[in-house]
């Protein structure tokens, strides 16, 4: 059944993982198209591998944790995680902070591997490079699906909302064959930060003892109050930078 909490979890994985799948995906594209897709795809598999493990290893914790405590500790969680990344949207949104270029990390990493051509470690750092990207931001996509599915036992829908998220950036990056410029990181960040701090802000309330009224449907009023709030927190911090540019 499509409730608003199965919604909600789908939605903020399959958006979180995208963005984290886009950013990784450069990484390996550079190291691909600039040293081989040996090094390139090794690098992704080991990490890949190491999470798959990782998951294994403590996932299974989850189910040994009282739900009201699980609820509170997720809660508190996500509401710092979505916080974080609502901040920072907020600030490039205001024009304090630049937005995320691929093509800049793309041109990054392909000139650092450029340099390191010569170096007799240069399948491995090259490696290395596709094995760090993968595996910072997949330890972030594993972290959003455990947390937004765990605490109302939605883990199988969160991974499903992740997985969709791969398979499209998997799709799109082979058919385009360069870094995925055109997706508007910002606004999916944005969309991602409230959702994650709207979660954060009903399961911690929900670890508290706390009965929302409207139970699952809190978490669209939540969305509502909280976008607003940053909309307006957007507009402030906008003025602040045009009064002090004057």
């Amino acid at each position: 059944m499509l409730t608003p909490s199965v919604i909600s979890t789908v939605t903020a994985a399959f958006l979180a993982s995208f963005v984290e799948v886009v950013e990784a995906f450069t990484i390996v594209l550079a190291v691909g198209l600039t040293r081989s897709w040996r090094p390139a795809l090794l690098g992704a598999g080991y990490a890949l591998a190491l999470l798959v493990v990782l998951v294994l290893i403590f996932g299974p914790l989850f189910a040994l944790i009282p739900l009201h405590v699980l609820q509170f500790v997720v809660g508190v969680l996500l509401l710092l995680f979505g916080m974080r990344w609502l901040r920072k949207a907020i600030l490039r949104s205001a024009g304090f902070i630049p937005l995320h270029d691929e093509a800049l990390a793309y041109a990054k990493e392909t000139d650092l591997l450029k340099r390191q051509a010569m170096d007799k470690r240069a399948d491995h750092l090259a490696m290395l490079a596709a094995f760090k990207a993968v595996l910072l931001e997949g330890v972030e996509v594993v972290f959003i699906v455990i947390a937004v599915g765990t605490a109302h036992g939605l883990t199988f829908y969160a991974g499903v909302g992740a997985l969709a998220a791969v398979v499209l950036v998997l799709i799109i990056g082979a058919l385009v064959h360069k870094p995925l410029t055109q997706v508007p990181e910002n606004a999916l960040k944005f969309a991602v930060g409230l959702m994650l701090t709207a979660f954060g802000i009903f399961w911690t309330g929900e670890g508290l003892g706390a009965d929302w009224p409207g139970a699952d449907l809190m978490l669209l009023g939540l969305l509502i109050v909280l976008g607003g709030f940053s909309a307006l927190a957007v507009r402030l911090k906008r003025k602040t930078r045009d009064q002090g540019a004057k």
